[in-house]
């Protein structure tokens, strides 16, 4: 795939095989769910299986890969590659989402906390780890989607799930901002693990941005813009 500086234009979806599928790899704005593209996506196309691999939470942008026709047979083979984020957590504060969905729930102070005490504890998330999904989130309890459930106010035990997570680089350290990214395997929640995170620092912790960048050799630059590609159809 090549870098596209100017909005495509509808002839674009002309180029696509639909008989056969495509693979698209699209920067998904904020704001937007991931099945809003599909969704967006199935209108335009007028087909019928189209279907993403790996969601992006609505307060979540970056790199999102949609599969059509035939390839939607193999979606689960791109949702088992290794994924690349950056994002910003903020120590201090926390909302039952563990992102700016919700309200703030608790406040507490975070000064003592220091800068080797933040780098010695993101080497100790390394490898295999177990992690609870967040309650927020689009896993299915009892056949509804998990955030469905948390919206209404009804409490649930998710189970917890062993993820990979390769690298936990702490890029900068501006209290109670804390800029990383995060190199990790299928079904690993960043929001669990800011969560964990701040917890583990005694102070809490909420998830402020979150992109992800890159999905086994697919990378964010050479994705298509959603809010441009769409443009033309509005």
């Amino acid at each position: 795939m090549t870098t596209r500086e100017s909005h495509p234009t509808p002839p674009f979806f002309d180029q696509l095989n639909l008989d056969e599928g495509t693979v698209l790899a699209l920067k998904k704005p904020l704001y937007w769910t991931s099945f809003d593209v599909v969704k967006k996506l199935r209108s335009i196309l007028s087909v019928k299986k189209v279907g993403h691999a790996g969601t992006l939470d609505p307060l979540a942008t970056g790199l999102l890969l949609v599969c059509t026709g035939k390839k939607t047979k193999i979606i689960a083979h791109y949702q088992d590659l290794e994924k690349v984020y950056t994002g910003e957590m903020i120590l201090g504060k926390t909302t039952p989402s563990i992102d700016l969905e919700t309200d703030f729930d608790s406040e507490t102070p975070y000064e003592h906390v220091t800068e080797s005490a933040i780098y010695q504890l993101a080497s100790t998330f390394l490898g295999y780890t177990s992690q609870i999904p967040p309650a927020y989130s689009a896993i299915k309890s009892r056949g509804e989607r998990a955030y469905k459930k948390a919206r209404k106010g009804q409490k649930m035990i998710l189970a917890p799930r062993q993820v990979f997570i390769r690298s936990f680089v702490v890029a900068s350290i501006s209290l109670p901002s804390i800029k990383f990214e995060v190199t990790c395997g299928k079904g690993t929640y960043i929001r669990s693990l800011v969560h964990d995170f701040g917890k583990q620092l005694g102070v809490g912790a909420y998830l402020n941005a979150l992109c992800r960048t890159r999905i086994g050799s697919f990378k964010l630059e050479d994705a298509y813009d959603v809010a441009a590609l769409f443009k033309p159809y509005n």
